[in-house]
This record gives C-alpha cells, structure tokens and sequence, in this order.
C-alpha cells in the first residue's frame, strides 16, 4: 500500500530570510501547479547539467506584460540556446529598446475613449498608438539599409536589427542581448505583427522589394537540432512558436529519413486546455505520438499565468544552477550573418 501511496505531501510554514530558491524546494513537497511550479525548475536545471540545446518559444504578450528584461537575462546567463518568438513580442522589444514605453493601466475603462485618444489596449497594458507608429516607422526606414540582402532570414534579419538597436537603443533588450551573444531568434509568422505592417508598407511604397525566406528558417533551424547531441524546450504559451521548434525533430527525420528523436526534455507554461484541440493546450504525451517529444522523455506543463510563474522559475533556476552557468560555454552555431 505504501508503494501506491508514493511519496508523503510535507505543508511547510514561512521561514525568515528564505529564498526563492528555498521556497521552490518547499514548493516541490505540495501539490498541483505549486509542485509542478518546482518540477519546472528542476527539469531547466537538468537541462543546463546534461548540456542539452535548449529552444525556448514565445508567445503571448510578454513583451509588454513586462517579462522583457528576464527573458533578456535567460539570453544573457546561457539558460537558453534558440529564441523563437511572435513577431509581436520582438516589435514591442525593439519599441522599449528605442526608449519608449508601455503603461499600467485597466481592463476595466471605456476602450472607445481610448481609441479617441490614441491608446491601445493589451487588457491592463496601455501603450501610445502614436509612439507605436514611431517604431513602425523606425523599422520601414532602417529596413532600407539591409534591402539588397532580401530575400533574407528572419533569424538574420533580427540579428542585423539587434545589431542596430546595440548601436542606437537606449536600453538593452532581447535583440542587443541575442546579437551581442550570437543567439538565434527565429520568427516564423512575422507578417503577423507590426514588424511585418512596417516591412509591407516599405514594400507597397515602393522603398524597396523585400522578402522572408521562411523556409531557409525552417532548414536552419533543423540543422541546428540535426547536429547536437540533445535537445530540449521551453514554451510560453503556445501557437506558432511552439509548433516551429516541436516540428523541428520531424523536419530532421525527413532529411534523415530516419523516425523522429525527439526532444528529451520539456517544459510547457500555459493557461490553456488540451480538450479544446489547439497547440497552446497540446500535452506532451499527445506530441509523443508525432515524434515531437521522446518517448523517455522528462516534461512537465504547469498550468499557471507566465508572468507569475516565469519569474519564480527563471530565477531559483538561476540560483540552483548558478555554478552549472559558470562552466557552460557559449554554443556555436557557425549561421551566416554577412554576405559578400
């Protein structure tokens, strides 16, 4: 009977001076997505000792919801290996970068006056629709200086921009600390997004004739996964993100020609369901049956708001793995960035 029973829930009071760190630990003694909370951080930890490549997928409204800087430290500490992200996420980086803000606001407020007034809405995020076009404008116009390396990926195309705002921004960001670091973004619907309002415009006013080669992404991104030993992945929220890096191991088996690997490890924050058959719910096990995920693999999916639980694990990751981050070395990608 004590076999079934499994290991015995510890409820842990409020100790002075504890750590986040501290706080995981005792978190991983209880239950529901307070537990998972701490199998999170325990699997990145992993991750980072076996030196796996870690993908990491972005979607939602991060950006403005404020977890930029963390997300830039994950680049910068070595805790992740390829960004994949929304263009929208990267557009409101790149908007912060060049010193302009979002806002506290309300969900609770008449968005008709707000749109009299110039304001956009991401529920209790205000931004300035007026500095938005600035950014938009920003990026139509520095466009023109890379046009004759069209057609271009977005994985390059983010590079060279991050090397731009390294030079101009006011303040460092997700594109300087990828740059600056030779991190990977890669942004397989950036027509979805007002980097690809800005980029169409330039194109239907005749600034220059630009295209994405969204394919060469899809090979990069592949050879990537081809060459290393393992791999895992961390997923905020889900969407195109997500799918970009999970077909990743079946983009391999078809070069390879060869069954899927598969991830090794995974690790899902997301507020969604899988009953409702979209991928931001997607369970690992049902990805399993794609060749997505090994099938040995160690995941979990933490049902929880990302900027609650990102936070927590990014940081008693960093504290737990702190000495692992000492020794890791830089990975090497060896992905063109100049032409001629």
């Amino acid at each position: 009977m004590k076999d079934l029973l499994g290991k015995q829930i510890i409820p842990e009071g409020i100790e002075d001076g504890s750590t986040v760190d501290r706080l995981i630990d005792k978190m991983g003694n209880t239950a529901f997505q307070g537990r998972k909370l701490a199998l999170a951080r325990d699997i990145w930890v992993k991750m980072l000792e076996d030196d796996v490549t870690i993908f990491f997928g972005l979607a939602g409204a991060m950006v403005p919801a404020g977890m930029r800087k963390i997300i830039s430290s994950l680049i910068e500490k070595r805790m992740i290996d390829c960004l994949v992200s929304t263009g929208a996420n990267l557009f409101h980086d790149c908007h912060e970068t060049l010193g302009r803000f979002h806002y506290q606001g309300s969900e609770i407020v008449d968005d008709i006056e707000l749109f009299k007034k110039g304001i956009d809405r991401i529920y209790d995020v205000f931004a300035s629709e007026e500095e938005f076009r600035k950014t938009d404008d920003f990026i139509m116009n520095w466009a023109i200086t890379i046009k004759d390396r069209s057609p271009i990926t977005t994985r390059e195309f983010f590079y060279l921009l991050g090397r731009e705002l390294s030079i101009i921004g006011k303040t460092e960001g997700i594109l300087t600390s990828a740059y600056k670091g030779n991190v990977p973004i890669y942004c397989p619907a950036i027509g979805d997004s007002s980097i690809g309002i800005a980029m169409a415009t330039g194109v239907k006013r005749g600034r220059y004739n630009f295209t994405f080669d969204i394919l060469k992404d899809l090979i990069e991104i592949a050879d990537i996964a081809e060459k290393v030993k393992d791999t895992g992945v961390i997923y905020i929220g889900g969407g195109t993100p997500k799918n970009f890096i999970q077909q990743t191991e079946i983009m391999v088996s078809f070069l390879n020609n060869s069954p899927p690997r598969g991830h090794k490890y995974a690790i899902q924050i997301t507020t969604d369901l899988p009953h409702w058959g979209g991928l931001s719910g997607c369970t690992f096990k049902e990805a399993q049956s794609w060749g997505k995920i090994s099938k040995s693999a160690t995941s979990v999916s933490l049902h929880s708001d990302a900027t609650i639980a990102l936070p927590i694990i990014a940081t008693a990751t960093i504290d737990k793995a702190k000495d692992i981050l000492k020794k890791r070395e830089p990975f090497t990608f060896n992905l063109e960035h100049e032409r001629g």
